[in-house]
Parts: C-alpha cells; structure tokens; sequence
C-alpha cells in the first residue's frame, strides 16, 4: 500500500473512533432503561475494535514512512 493511501485510511479510522465515542457517549447518558444500557456497552466494545484497527495503521503508516 502507498503511503497516501495509509494515510487516508488511517483518518478513516480514527473519524470512526469518533463518532462510534460520541454516540456510545450520548446513549450512555442519555438512556436510562437496560436496552440504552446495552447499546452504550456494544458502542464501546466497537470503539475498542475500532481503536485498534486505527493503532494497526498508524503503525504500519510510520513503518512504511521510516519515522
């Protein structure tokens, strides 16, 4: 993989960690019953994943660019 194409993915992932903690973050408050509870559970095991994925390319992004 090119360099601009980790790049660009590794935005990807890491607009994706956002999002996923924002709305894991708002069910999480803003719920109340055990179904809310639930989904802001899921949303941070997803977040986790997620988190992951974008640490996997950052790394492989400073291997490839030598920094």
């Amino acid at each position: 993989m090119s360099e601009n194409t980790l790049k660009f993915i590794a935005i990807i992932a890491m607009i994706a960690v956002a999002v996923v903690l924002i709305r894991g973050l708002k069910t999480f408050f803003v719920g109340g019953n055990l179904d809310s509870k639930k989904k802001s559970n899921k949303l941070m095991q997803m977040r986790i994943m997620l988190q992951f994925c974008a640490i996997v390319v950052l790394m492989a992004l400073a291997y490839i660019t030598g920094k």
